[in-house]
């Protein structure tokens, strides 16, 4: 069985987006979801919940976003 990067999905508090997502975009959704379903032993999820997890994954392994994100964060040296 194929490895997925994402797990198990987290319940957490959500925020109200509303995207619309090519056909075929969806169609992998909806595939995904259930072969994630499959490899973790859980019910079909709603696919839409997949996006929120595979968004931060996505983040998370781009390289070049956390090194932008990093240098915005830290204070300038002049101020204080």
């Amino acid at each position: 069985m194929a490895k997925l990067k994402l797990g198990a999905i987290e319940d957490d508090k959500p925020i109200k987006v509303t995207h619309e997502l090519p056909a075929s975009v969806h169609r992998d959704l909806l595939a995904y979801a259930e072969i994630l379903a499959q490899e973790t032993g859980q019910g079909v999820q709603d696919p839409a919940k997949l996006i929120a997890p595979m968004l931060a994954r996505l983040m998370a392994a781009d390289r070049s976003f956390r090194r932008a994100r990093r240098a915005r964060q830290r204070p300038s040296g002049g101020e204080g």
